[in-house]
């Protein structure tokens, strides 16, 4: 008796925190979405508190197009995780060297960073002096 009351408890703990996650998803597109006026966005929010899963469906049914465009539009402003920032890597690591003994030449660099970076050009590991 035991399993099956522990069983419904987590399946009743599982519809509960994804029903959660629904309404903040649902929430969080309300105000995303600038076509829909204030009192749009009121009147759905008042329909999610007093029915609330028929209000989730039906949204999801309604404007779960519009859903998709509008979190795919907000993760377009998001910085992707690229190598731009990064400098490119050279061809081989003879480059990588020449460059580095240039930047110590120029003084820009101390003894220890160029034996870092010919370390890393090389592709050992470097821990420093």
């Amino acid at each position: 008796m035991f399993f099956w009351d522990f069983f419904w408890y987590l399946l009743w703990a599982f519809y509960f925190v994804a029903y959660i996650y629904v309404v903040i998803l649902i929430i969080t597109d309300l105000f995303r979405d600038t076509k829909l006026n204030g009192w749009w966005k009121a009147v759905w929010i008042i329909f999610l508190v007093f029915l609330p899963f028929l209000t989730a469906l039906v949204y999801l049914i309604a404007r779960g197009k519009g859903l998709a465009e509008r979190s795919a539009a907000a993760r377009g402003g998001v910085v992707p995780e690229t190598d731009d920032y990064r400098p490119a890597a050279s061809a081989s690591p003879t480059e990588d060297i020449a460059q580095a003994k240039a930047l110590l030449d120029a003084g820009t660099i101390t003894q220890g960073e160029f034996e870092a970076l010919k370390s890393k050009a090389l592709g050992h590991q470097y821990f420093g002096a």
